[in-house]
């Protein structure tokens, strides 16, 4: 194909990049006349692309919001693996200007159904002589993928809940849509930083655009934002960058010419990303850029297996660089092949169940633990599901001067068996059942591995199972299994557990003793 010819300089010509390529796409003529260009040529995609990216047509079914059951937790917003549910809190005096601007008939009465009155941005600062502020949600149209997991999340408040689409609702939600980007951001006033959910009201927390060609509900899409919204938050996107591992992460948010992130971002090998990281980190501060946070992004697989040596170097070498580790227990992004974070018993491919062989015969490959071994090294596992964790994790990361590893659960939703809305669910069941436990380990706190080390988070944490507090039932984890697909044929007729399951539970009460012992519980 034709090369088109470009200055010599080589900039990039972004709105001519948005008008002539991102338009071909979108219009679906790309492939049938646009001409190859120095953006294919050098692996390049402007920042933020994604946000032209349209999902309306792929759900049958969009969130509605209902402002009299809010409480302005914004934990739709949060959890939200799409960018595709956002919210503001404004002076009432600020949204009755925006409203007053509005025409067509009864166009103010249906922007004003989008806001709540709610104690927390209306009552508390009335209370506090400050003027009151609106609360209100707005969902993108065309980011939605219709997953429900804010429906999911926002639980007994009921102020979400999917209904059919038709062309006149649809039609609603652009028209509230484009009057949220149209109204002032959040004013700080009203954003409280000890509430972290609350960083997700400021704009430059927004550096994940939605847009991205992530399953519906996906795990680490989640994970993400939150990284980029607290990252954001903290510093700014001028002092953020980021390397991606090969994987699903890098799959879905580089499908050309479509790119979610506001930030540098480069996709390097499967295995050596944090190679990579170090060579950025290096120039950054030779140019005197110190302050800079530089994050790492993989997968279990890029990460614990064949990326491991790199990660074991970068974190010997006592560089400020950061790691999220996206851990879906299994090669998601090439077909569900088994990890060595894969849990014992999981069925995966390379691990069948079947009559000679019942899933994964090995125990999981704990990160974590590895990664304390290392000097100075802070290092926490988590999950989006606990979200305050979660942040106070990467926001002691980026605090943290030396490397840092942080391990994430993230669900996969094709490939544990769960359902779409169920991310977060799932992944609390996890911590329930010590599938997946909560710790953090900050070589800052003290000279003992005890000092260092902190279970916080984790339900009955001197206690071997927890238990569920209506029924008595002990959380063990073949009382999570029992929930994902990918342990199904473990389960008999009448849902009795193997022998082999049994194994895979002694196991993970094992790892949860070690964890207990290093935290000085045992």
């Amino acid at each position: 194909m034709e090369l088109l010819e470009r200055p010599s300089n080589n900039f990039i010509d972004v709105q001519d990049f948005m008008d002539r390529v991102v338009g071909s796409y979108n219009h679906g003529t790309a492939e049938k006349g646009l001409p190859a260009d120095i953006f294919v040529a050098r692996s390049l995609i402007p920042s933020g692309t994604a946000a032209l990216r349209d999902f309306s047509y792929i759900a049958p079914e969009i969130p509605e919001f209902n402002p009299d059951n809010c409480v302005g937790c914004m934990e739709c917003v949060v959890e939200c693996p799409d960018t595709a549910i956002l919210a503001k809190a404004l002076p009432v005096s600020t949204l009755e200007a925006n409203l007053g601007g509005l025409t067509g008939e009864g166009e103010r009465e249906r922007q004003e159904g989008n806001w709540a009155k709610t104690r927390k941005y209306y009552d508390v600062p009335q209370r506090q002589k400050q003027e009151p502020a609106m609360f209100g949600i707005f969902i993108d149209p065309t980011k939605c993928k219709g997953c429900a997991e804010c429906v999911e999340v926002c639980g007994d408040h009921n102020a979400l809940r999917m209904i059919t689409k038709t062309p006149q609702n649809m039609a609603h939600y652009r028209k509230s849509f484009t009057f949220y980007r149209k109204t002032p951001e959040t004013p700080a006033a009203y954003i409280q930083e000890k509430i972290l959910a609350d960083m997700m009201l400021a704009e430059r927390s927004n550096l994940y655009v939605g847009g991205a060609g992530s399953c519906a509900g996906c795990g680490e899409g989640t994970a993400i934002r939150m990284l980029c919204a607290a990252t954001g938050f903290q510093y700014g996107p001028e002092n953020f960058g980021m390397v991606a591992s090969t994987g699903c992460n890098t799959v879905y948010t580089s499908t050309y010419p479509f790119n979610p992130y506001l930030i540098p971002w480069t996709n390097s090998l499967f295995e050596n990303a944090p190679a990579d990281a170090m060579g950025i980190r290096a120039r950054w501060n030779a140019q005197g850029w110190g302050d800079k946070r530089l994050w790492v992004l993989g997968g279990d697989g890029a990460m614990l297996d064949i990326g491991f040596q790199s990660l074991s170097r970068m974190l010997a070498s006592g560089m400020d660089i950061k790691v999220l580790v996206l851990d879906t227990q299994v090669y998601s992004n090439t077909g569900g092949q088994a990890s060595t974070s894969t849990f014992m018993a999981q069925e995966t491919k390379f691990s069948y169940h079947g009559k000679a062989e019942g899933g994964k015969s090995e125990a999981r490959k704990e990160l974590a633990q590895i990664a304390m071994m290392h000097p100075n090294t802070f290092v926490a596992q988590t999950t989006c599901a606990h979200m305050n964790h979660f942040y106070r994790a990467v926001m002691r990361a980026n605090e943290f001067r030396g490397p840092a590893v942080i391990i994430c659960y993230t669900t996969c939703q094709p490939e544990h068996g769960v359902a779409d809305h169920l991310a977060g669910y799932q992944a609390r069941l996890a911590v329930d059942c010590r599938a997946f436990p909560l710790m953090v380990y900050d070589p800052e706190k003290g000279d003992k591995i005890r000092e260092r080390t902190s279970l916080a988070g984790n339900p009955s944490m001197k206690e071997d199972w927890y238990k569920h507090p209506k029924t008595g039932e002990p959380m063990d984890f073949i009382h999570w299994a029992r929930t994902e697909g990918r342990f199904s044929k473990h389960f008999d007729s009448n849902g009795v557990a193997s022998a082999g399951l049994h194994k895979a539970q002694e196991e993970r009460l094992r790892n949860w003793h070690v964890l207990q012992e290093l935290a000085g519980l045992r």
